[in-house]
């Protein structure tokens, strides 16, 4: 069996899906080959520059992929070739973390050369998405059309000659895609393809995050019978060992990460990701796409997660480890404080009481922890209240206060343009964060999008928000008339221009983000 993590993502750290359903073949002796085609993709297009030289006119000539535009033409392109092996290993310097200018203009830099890259094949490339000019990942007849034609694709040429010598070394009978965000659809569509091109006997699954919200929604039906094998809607275990004849066995596995590829990533040191629960453990929060799709939580015991990552850590020696969970429980972080691994470590927490506790923050920082990812979402309580988010702000400004003195970094998450908010609660959200700016290390600002089928969407009057059969979203009008262009313009013209706000997000890492922030602040210790 293949498994195959495909473009585009974040290419930083390794695919926790994929190493947990490795963990369970190997578990019940199913011979499994996990192939991470989205970081071997996105370095084999790199790689084509750094041999191309620093002409990127004559690169694309000898390549044949035919004429660059001329608007791609221009100093900075030229820049961003002549440099572009040491902008790659800029990222994988820790020298690099020290510096906020050098670090941006190594990833803006890259970002040039993926986009030239790509530029023939009427795609826009970045180190984390992809955007075709004529087919749409919401679209079902596009994805089947990118799987017909695969060598119109970026990566085509990549991987048609990885997976065509993964077919002849491992004879698989089955090969599974690990499909979650949309960034990676029309790419998985084209490896598709040309799999089913080479090789039509071969059987493909097709899971992970965004097929099971596909296949979660109200009236799914399969447009893709022809194409695939099996869809497969959360977690994988169980379908792909009932493939291979054998039924799950009960009990925790551990994860299995190829340890020879962990330094492929474009991070300072291995980055180890870990998933201690499915599901959310709050699970009350209104507009979840998860609790639309009735995604229950599923936590691994405590003791097993801080045995796993020690074990894991002994293996992979990781510079930093990824708590993946939604939010990391508060038995969890109770056990991670009292863990003696000390290894470096971030994830999302639901702001509670527990993070106004100083002696708890002190031994979390002792165990290790870099930063928290804090959903503050609102800097007004009624907004709060009516997402149901189940914390006050005054809890909110004592947790990022108690975390500042614990020397724990903060990536503090807001979301403007829900329903019951309009401008004024906007600028209260904009009074606390500026009144915690001090306590505020990173900043996420984000418009709200509507899930398509939350219960709350039934009670708003709803459009479409991508035109496609699998999309997931919905525009809606507001029932107090702030619509998308005013929130975007009161983030940009007020929120965003404030000094104090400005400052925060200058120091935000691009393109990758909260993945890469933690190096910042382990740099600055």
């Amino acid at each position: 069996m293949i498994l195959i993590h495909p473009p585009v993502v974040k290419p930083c750290e390794p695919p926790a899906g994929l190493a947990k359903l490795a963990g369970v073949m190997y578990d019940h002796d199913i011979p499994c080959k996990v192939i991470d085609a989205n970081v071997e993709g996105i370095s084999s297009l790199l790689s084509e520059g750094v041999m191309g030289g620093y002409y990127p006119e004559k690169w694309i000539a000898d390549d044949n992929k035919g004429a660059i535009p001329k608007n791609l033409l221009n100093t900075w392109t030229n820049r961003s070739f002549r440099y572009l092996g040491s902008n790659i290993t800029a990222l994988t310097s820790w020298e690099t973390y020290k510096n906020i200018d050098r670090y941006k203009r190594a990833v803006i830099d890259l970002n040039r050369v993926l986009e030239v890259a790509a530029s023939h094949s009427g795609a826009h490339l970045s180190l984390a998405n992809y955007l075709d000019r004529n087919l749409s990942p919401v679209r079902s007849a596009d994805l089947i059309r990118a799987s017909e034609t695969p060598e119109h694709n970026p990566f085509y040429g990549y991987f048609k000659k990885r997976l065509g010598a993964a077919l002849e070394q491992e004879c698989p009978a089955t090969v599974g895609f690990s499909l979650n965000y949309l960034s990676q659809a029309l790419c998985t569509f084209a490896m598709i393809g040309f799999l089913k091109r080479e090789c039509p006997g071969i059987r493909v699954v097709l899971g992970g995050g965004l097929v099971t919200s596909w296949m979660r929604r109200p009236g799914w039906s399969n447009p893709f019978g022809g194409l695939l094998d099996d869809l497969v809607a959360g977690p994988g275990e169980a379908a792909l060992l009932s493939i291979h004849g054998t039924t799950c066995r009960q009990g925790h596995h551990t994860p299995d990460y190829d340890v020879s590829s962990m330094n492929d990533y474009l991070a300072p040191g291995p980055v180890l990701p870990y998933s201690a629960s499915s599901g959310c453990y709050w699970n009350r929060c209104s507009f979840c796409p998860e609790r639309a799709e009735g995604s229950p939580y599923e936590p691994v015991p405590v003791e097993r997660v801080i045995e796993d990552i020690s074990s894991l850590a002994e293996r992979t020696k990781p510079a930093l480890v990824h708590l993946l969970d939604n939010a990391v429980s508060p038995a969890l972080l109770k056990a991670m404080a009292g863990s003696f691994f000390r290894l470096p470590w971030y994830g999302f927490a639901k702001v509670s009481s527990h993070l106004t506790d100083l002696d708890l923050c002190r031994a979390l920082k002792r165990s290790g922890c870099v930063m928290l990812q804090l959903g503050l979402e609102s800097g007004d309580q009624d907004v709060l209240d009516s997402m149901q988010k189940g914390f006050d702000l005054m809890t909110a400004s004592a947790a990022l206060k108690t975390l500042k003195k614990a020397g724990i970094a903060t990536y503090v998450y807001l979301i403007f343009g829900t329903p019951s908010e309009t401008v004024a609660e906007a600028r209260k959200t904009l009074d606390f964060a500026v009144q915690h700016s001090r306590q505020i290390d990173f900043l996420n600002l984000a418009i709200f999008n509507l899930p398509a089928y939350s219960p709350e969407a039934r009670e708003l009057d709803v459009s479409d928000f991508y035109k496609g059969d699998l999309s997931l979203y919905r525009n809606f009008f507001h029932p107090r008339g702030w619509k998308r262009s005013l929130v975007r313009q009161f983030l940009d013209r007020e929120f965003k221009k404030h000094p104090a706000i400005a400052s925060i997000l200058r120091k935000a890492p691009p393109v990758f983000t909260s993945n890469h922030a933690p190096f910042f602040m382990m740099n600055a210790c």
